[in-house]
């Protein structure tokens, strides 16, 4: 019985694979791209932009912490962050104006996303919820 509790305390504390997610959001740094899954279900697959050379995009697994629809960035002279998904600190998935280098490396540490697919996960996640939402970073 003791066991059973602190397992089940153990799964409800700890974000990751082990909990049953809606919407997971998988980036691999690798190949510069994002797979999306719904249910465990592969509904998309976008290019996406992380760190440039001299950056870092943290990996692990995350949920998100909050979500920003009109965001600009504090760091980066006041950058548009739009449909921003805030998922470790000040790293977050978010749509960019520079459509041209998604597919390749190219932020700060950020995953940049064509913003019309941005508004989709980001309304995906709100619907769902953050607690049902994992983030996946793979090198």
């Amino acid at each position: 019985m003791r066991r059973h509790f602190a397992a089940l305390l153990l799964a409800l504390l700890l974000p990751g694979p082990a909990l049953a997610e809606r919407v997971v959001a998988h980036v691999s740094v690798t190949s510069q791209v994002m797979k999306v899954y719904h249910e465990g279900r592969l509904l998309f697959t976008w290019p996406v932009s992380t760190a440039k050379p001299g950056k870092i995009t943290p990996a692990g697994t995350f949920a998100p912490d909050f979500l920003s629809k009109y965001h600009r960035s504090s760091r980066y002279n006041n950058a548009p962050m739009p449909f921003a998904i805030f998922y470790d600190g000040h790293y977050a998935i978010h749509g960019t104006d520079q459509i041209k280098r998604l597919g390749n490396p190219a932020s700060n540490g950020c995953v940049r996303l064509h913003p019309d697919n941005a508004k989709i996960l980001f309304n995906m996640v709100r619907a769902e919820g953050m607690e049902n939402t994992r983030v996946v970073i793979v090198q």
